[in-house]
């Protein structure tokens, strides 16, 4: 009988494919036996809980990207408390590299910074056109980036600058698609945004309340459009993060339909809010990059997750302070997009989804933790429960009610848009590479016990 560190006895386990009533052995951070007879000097008992793998959101920000005012409050060490507490295991954060940093530096810089500070695991994402135009060594880079841990690369079509140098980010994709990688795009069209705020002001409509307005859906429509384009021109696997609308949505899903490698994330914000929020007093709290949508746009999205067309949830998390947010002299084309998430991903989704019997237990599992694992080259150490796997286990009570107040945030956030919701189904202990990080209340895990775990070339879905 082999020696196990831990045995979580008598839970219910949960994969994309399968649920099992079954004990689990830990050992040397692995997950070592299922079922069967096993002794372990430490057992946890798991009666009444399901055992999910832990999550894998593959979209935050931890680090503040330099010169454009930006204050995120989160680090990776208090974001590794929220998301450890909110049953997320691994995290992608978004890496943005300084001037005169190749994508290289940039990845060498945050990978020392988060192996310093994360408590929870992280994976990184550079980006294109950051610090201003990308060159011939940001090309000749890409096919280096496996070899130093990383399977993706991220650009956003909102950059103003973005149709000058679209042959450069045509090629970028190609070159990244060719080496293994997968291309995050945030899909927006600066020039049609920028129309919509000049009509604003010219109608004298420049209070945030009107941030919708600002970026409309036809300027995601358009842009998906035309990253949809760039897939199918160069062959190359692409990841829309945060969609947010039905149009854009039927655009991905006629994509995917004819063979077009195209796969869709939302963020909870548009599974839960509706674009009425902004006519609040405190409206500018739920401003983000897509704005909030129709009611007809949730319930879409809610179907894509269901039918598949939406392949992963993720929480896009960049949080602000409610005074930053709240700031009076912000207006439609200044106001501060983002918000914290990392917490309340994973239970919400349960209450507002499985409970409400809008998607089953194992596609909750496929959408915050096992497609993304696939998609960013993690897979199978992340993402599931199977012999072999690191022991990334969230030990979740499926009947434990709360509501949601900031005092029992981890992130830095003072505030969250969902204050006063009734959830049910929490985490109450989380293990990370075997080890407990995580037991309600506190998160007990040590910042520099994270890891920077490398990425293999993205896996198709």
């Amino acid at each position: 009988m082999a020696a196990l560190d831990l045995i979580l006895r008598r839970g219910r386990i949960v994969t994309a494919t399968e649920t099992a009533d079954a004990d689990v052995g830990i050992a040397r951070g692995k997950v070592m036996q299922i079922g069967g007879d096993m002794r372990a000097e430490r057992e946890i008992d798991a009666q009444g809980m399901l055992l999910l793998p832990g999550g894998v959101d593959a979209h935050v920000h931890l680090t503040n990207p330099g010169g454009l005012g930006i204050n995120w409050v989160d680090d990776f060490t208090s974001g590794s408390a929220a998301a450890l507490a909110g049953g997320v295991t691994t995290m992608g954060n978004i890496t943005f590299p300084r001037v005169g940093e190749t994508l290289i530096d940039a990845l060498e810089r945050e990978t020392a910074l988060a192996n310093e500070t994360a408590i929870a695991d992280v994976f990184l994402h550079p980006v294109l056109g950051w610090a201003g135009a990308f060159d011939a060594t940001t090309l000749d880079d890409l096919p280096r980036l496996l070899d130093h841990g990383t399977s993706s690369i991220k650009y956003f079509m909102l950059f103003p600058h973005f149709d000058s140098q679209v042959d450069g980010y045509i090629e970028a994709t190609r070159r990244a698609g060719a080496h293994g990688l997968i291309t995050m795009i945030h899909c927006e069209d600066a020039h049609l945004i920028h129309d919509a705020e000049a009509q604003l002001a010219a109608a004298g409509k420049t209070a945030v309340r009107y941030y919708g307005d600002a970026h409309p859906v036809i300027s995601e429509v358009v842009a998906t459009q035309r990253a949809v384009a760039i897939a199918e021109a160069t062959g190359a696997p692409i990841y829309i993060v945060h969609l947010s609308s039905q149009r854009a949505l039927e655009v991905c899903a006629q994509a995917q339909a004819r063979g077009v490698r195209v796969y869709v994330e939302v963020r909870p914000f548009y599974l839960h809010l509706t674009r009425d929020r902004f006519d609040e007093p405190d409206g500018a709290k739920y401003v983000g990059n897509p704005p909030l949508r129709e009611q007809t746009d949730v319930e879409a999205l809610w179907s894509g997750l269901a039918q598949g067309t939406v392949h992963t949830v993720c929480t896009d998390h960049a949080p602000w302070s409610l005074a930053d947010k709240l700031d009076q002299g912000l207006t439609v084309s200044t106001a501060r997009p983002g918000a914290e998430n990392l917490q309340m991903m994973v239970p919400m989704l349960y209450s507002e989804g499985v409970r409400a019997g809008r998607i089953s237990l194992s596609r909750l599992v496929e959408v915050v933790s096992t497609n993304a694992a696939k998609l960013f080259g993690l897979y199978p150490h992340k993402g599931t429960i199977a012999v072999g796997s690191d022991a990334d286990i969230v030990v979740f009570n499926p009947t434990l009610a709360r509501t949601i107040d900031p005092s029992m945030m981890k992130s830095n956030a003072d505030y969250s848009v969902y204050q006063g919701w009734q959830v049910t189904g929490w985490p109450v202990l989380t293990l990370r590479r075997g080890d407990v990080v995580f037991q309600e209340p506190d998160v007990i895990g040590r910042p520099g016990t994270g890891q920077v775990v490398a990425a293999g070339a993205t896996q198709p879905l």
